[in-house]
């Protein structure tokens, strides 16, 4: 096992951020810790970096106990977010300094140098200082300065959030092919969803200093444990019951606990689960067109059904051309799939 996270606790006073958290990550995977801000990621991050101390539990590094080993004797290579390079050395000297302060032998470090240099797609640029590089580069210099003294465990800490969005995309898959050349075992910390779901093997998402559910890209957005998952991963409609829009019973309510018969409960939709259509039929209700909103690959209508409640859907370019849809027209909805929560479950803000 590359890291165990066993009943993990850190609070603040009367904060919790860290509440009784335990994880297994194995050897060599790429695991994204997803959650909004102040649910507990960076601090769970720091505590397996050894830069937070936590207040109870244990924390395991390739099997040994590293709870409360220096940050230095963890073998660990942690990257922030931004960079953190030295402005006063240049790129090549910036990715040596570390195996430089352990004494490694200067035909290693050129060796090595010129080896992650190569790597990170920065061959050419050693002598050049910090201040002449992209973000991207410098986050690239960052991740080179980590692998230097070979970490058995890397840790990142939202290490594209201060670049621009199409850096961000370009970063993403690069660092997927990088992880999958070096395959040290990595944790990195995003709220960006897209990110978590794009780079990851596996996915934590948290919320409040606890873990809502572990699983791949797939398994938490078809399958989400709790409503706070499918509420952060991806847009949902959340509904009440009394919106009439749950399909004929016994068809296509999704998941383990369904509270059809609780008047509490609440219905997440998917706005891609929702079927616009010209004409009524059994399993359809009535709606109006409020707003299209054309977003180049998809078309976003908002519907406002009988009921008062407003519901998104998104429908293909090729469905839009099929469909005579305005503003103010009657048309009729229906839903491919849904999930149901009682009132208790929902209960996350």
């Amino acid at each position: 096992m590359g890291i165990s996270v066993q009943n993990v606790s850190k609070h603040y006073g009367s904060f919790h951020a860290v509440d009784q958290v335990s994880l297994n990550f194995k050897t060599g995977s790429l695991v994204a810790l997803l959650g909004p801000s102040g649910s507990g990621k960076s601090t769970l991050l720091r505590m397996i970096a050894g830069l937070e101390k936590p207040d109870s539990g244990q924390i395991y590094l390739v099997g040994e106990d590293a709870t409360y080993r220096r940050v230095q004797d963890r073998h660990i290579g942690f990257v922030f977010q931004h960079y953190a390079l030295f402005k006063h050395l240049t790129v090549r000297q910036n990715v040596a300094f570390a195996m430089e302060i352990r004494k490694v032998a200067k035909d290693k470090i050129q060796e090595r140098v010129e080896e992650l240099l190569s790597l990170v797609q920065l061959g050419g640029l050693g002598d050049r200082y910090p201040s002449q590089l992209s973000g991207g580069q410098r986050q690239r210099v960052a991740l080179a300065r980590a692998l230097a003294v070979q970490p058995r465990v890397l840790l990142l800490d939202e290490p594209f959030g201060a670049l621009d969005a199409k850096v961000r995309k370009e970063l993403r898959t690069w660092l997927r092919r990088l992880h999958h050349e070096v395959n040290v075992t990595t944790v990195f910390v995003t709220h960006d969803q897209e990110e978590a779901m794009e780079v990851a093997d596996e996915i934590v998402v948290m919320n409040k200093g606890q873990v809502e559910q572990v699983g791949t890209a797939t398994e938490i957005y078809d399958h989400p444990a709790t409503p706070f998952v499918m509420s952060f991963i991806g847009p949902v409609n959340v509904l009440p019951l009394s919106a009439g829009i749950l399909p004929p019973a016994g068809k296509s309510v999704a998941g383990d606990r369904v509270f059809s018969h609780d008047p509490t409960a609440s219905v997440f939709l998917r706005p891609h689960d929702v079927v616009i259509q010209p004409f009524a039929t059994e399993d359809a209700v009535p709606a109006q067109v409020e707003r299209v909103i054309h977003l180049g690959w998809e078309i976003q209508v908002e519907l406002i059904l009988e009921s008062g409640q407003v519901v998104t859907a998104y429908v293909s370019r090729e469905a839009f051309d099929t469909l005579p849809i305005v503003r103010h027209q009657q048309v009729y909805v229906k839903t491919k799939q849904v999930k149901v929560f009682a009132e208790s479950a929902y209960a996350f803000n």
